[in-house]
């Protein structure tokens, strides 16, 4: 993997630097994580797309893993980020693979610049344009733990109700290990408050003009409230041309299975010719 650094010029505020890595030589492929994520939680390190000759880009939001922390965080400000890292590379064209908050981002971007995005992958969704669905509560509690009792209280606040005990170590690990990469955590509880409330549009009507193959990665993990299946459900209803994949019943949530999400997206890929 080769890091990459991207530096933005925001008026008014000075500037911030975008953190990253690449690898491989073929096709690009634009990874966006989700919130309190870094770059290396889209895919879970699964090395398999680079086997299948494709060449990962991924890069830390802003505020989140090395990433520097910004003056907002709203979708607006992630979607002007995702432009110059695209800039930084001189893709004119590439398929977006977001996750929750990077989903959001780059169907947002799908939606300015639908001539730019040849293939989309929609993990997580958790979008809905309305405000009244965002469980402000809920992220205020996160940053609020984060802030007052550093990554071990984020931990036990981030611990969802009813997850099977078989799971229940996994995630406290994957949790702590995800936060841990993080170097300014207060710029990570700023944006659990601003990023969740901030709107790109209201309703999913716009959904339906999308015109481009968009594979939507659902879950049955009813312990994670923020992610629901209903979301990715509606919206592989309302895109045109969407494939929508989910785990089998019982089984952990094909997100978070980095080898098995990533052939999902490699098989997407080459079924609409984007390889």
């Amino acid at each position: 993997m080769r890091s990459f650094r991207v530096l933005r010029q925001i008026p008014g505020a000075g500037s911030l630097v975008l953190v990253g890595e690449a690898a491989g030589e073929g096709p690009p492929l634009v990874l966006l994580h989700g919130l309190s994520a870094t770059r290396r939680n889209v895919v879970q390190g699964s090395r398999h797309l680079l086997r299948r000759g494709y060449r990962l880009i991924a890069y830390d939001a802003r505020g989140h893993g090395a990433s520097d922390s910004a003056p907002r965080y709203r979708y607006a400000d992630l979607v002007a980020d995702l432009e110059a890292v695209l800039a930084d590379f001189d893709l004119e064209r590439a398929p977006l693979v977001g996750s929750s908050m990077g989903a959001a981002t780059a169907i947002a971007f799908a939606l300015e610049h639908p001539d730019r995005v040849p293939a989309l992958v929609q993990i997580t969704p958790a979008y809905t344009g309305d405000p009244r669905s965002v469980d402000e509560g809920r992220w205020e509690r996160l940053a609020t733990a984060l802030e007052r009792g550093g990554v071990d209280a984020f931990v036990e606040a981030a611990q969802p109700d009813g997850i099977p005990e078989r799971w229940r170590e996994a995630v406290r690990t994957a949790t702590r290990q995800r936060m841990e990469r993080h170097r300014h955590p207060d710029a990570v509880a700023r944006a659990l408050r601003e990023v969740p409330g901030s709107m790109l549009w209201e309703g999913l009507q716009p959904l339906e003009r999308l015109d481009l193959p968009v594979l939507v990665v659902g879950s049955r993990d009813e312990a994670d409230p923020m992610h629901p299946l209903a979301v990715a459900q509606e919206y592989a209803r309302r895109l045109p041309r969407a494939e929508l994949v989910v785990e089998e019943e019982g089984q952990s949530p094909l997100a978070w299975q980095g080898t098995r999400l990533s052939s999902a997206i490699g098989d997407f890929l080459e079924r609409v010719g984007y390889s």
